[in-house]
């Protein structure tokens, strides 16, 4: 088993929350997203990021508006839904109880060696 792969299985289950999360925030361009993904040290490529864009705005979680730029073309920003709020709200419990689960396990594990 490669560490490495597994790693980036883990972080890609947990994408689509930070994405939420991001955009919880404020309306963001793609790039911010991806910066704010790296900040956090979630390393994520544009070939990554626009599918999961797609797919989360086809769910009807995003939605998305053009804004004139200074320095080209127009660029699409895009921002939470009602509904992408609520989702979000349920992904955060799910993962806190997923969370506290693998801490459990793993602290019962180590108490018991």
């Amino acid at each position: 088993m490669k560490l490495e792969n597994t790693i980036a299985q883990r972080k890609k289950g947990v994408l689509e929350l930070c994405i939420l999360a991001i955009l919880e925030k404020k309306d963001a361009y793609p790039s911010d997203i991806i910066e704010k993904l790296k900040e956090a040290d979630l390393l994520v490529v544009e070939g990554t990021l626009y599918p999961l864009l797609t797919r989360l705005k086809n769910f009807g979680l995003l939605d998305y508006y053009w804004q004139e730029s200074t320095s080209g073309p127009p660029r699409k920003y895009y921002q939470i839904t009602s509904t992408g709020l609520s989702t979000m709200e349920e992904l955060k419990t799910s993962w806190n109880q997923f969370i506290t689960s693998v801490n459990q396990t793993i602290q019962t594990n180590i108490n018991h060696e």
